[in-house]
């Protein structure tokens, strides 16, 4: 994806990602059966959390150290409202 690099670490039950978004960057709706901790290092992401169209959909601003807890199977996507850096925790 443009405007977006990753450093990850894999084990067995857990990854662990560095990931940096410039600004403008889009991160599509998607889901996954791993929970995730988004916790932001620098920068702000604006979250959509829910399915697209849904009366349940809704947006989140996550700010330098903040973090966001997704449960599993959660549609979200995100943006980047800043140069940002986020540490992505999945199991």
């Amino acid at each position: 994806m443009e405007k977006i690099a990753r450093q990850r670490i894999i084990g067995e039950k857990m990854m662990i990602s560095k990931v940096f978004l410039d600004r403008g960057c889009i991160v599509p709706t998607h889901q996954h059966e791993n929970e995730q901790f988004a916790c932001i290092m620098s920068g702000a992401l604006k979250f959509g959390l829910g399915a697209e169209g849904s009366a349940e959909r809704r947006e989140v601003v996550v700010k330098a150290g903040e973090v966001l807890h997704l449960p599993p199977n959660v549609p979200h996507s995100a943006e980047a409202l800043e140069d940002t850096v986020v540490l992505d925790m999945f199991s």
